[in-house]
């Protein structure tokens, strides 16, 4: 089970997704590419791992996703839920 790091959010803040990238699907359609903004991670709650590993959680919208696998939306957003 992950070890949460908590971290200090004003309340107005709390669970509220914070835009870290976008998914696409490649040009030839045979992969999806991901693009994630660097600078946004310092923004983000992290976890650790019972083996130390750190890791920052984020969101895809399945819906969403689904949306753009199956060509009716062209990109999708990357989130992570604060609070």
């Amino acid at each position: 089970m992950p070890k949460a790091i908590q971290t200090t959010k004003p309340e107005e803040e709390q669970n509220q997704p914070l835009l870290v990238g976008y998914v696409r699907k490649s040009n030839a359609g045979k992969a999806i590419k991901l693009s994630v903004n660097t600078s946004s991670f310092s923004d983000c709650g992290t976890y650790v791992t019972s083996d130390g590993q750190t890791y920052v959680q984020l969101v895809i919208s399945l819906s969403a996703l689904e949306s753009v696998l199956n060509g009716n939306r062209s990109v999708t957003s990357i989130s992570h839920m604060i609070g």
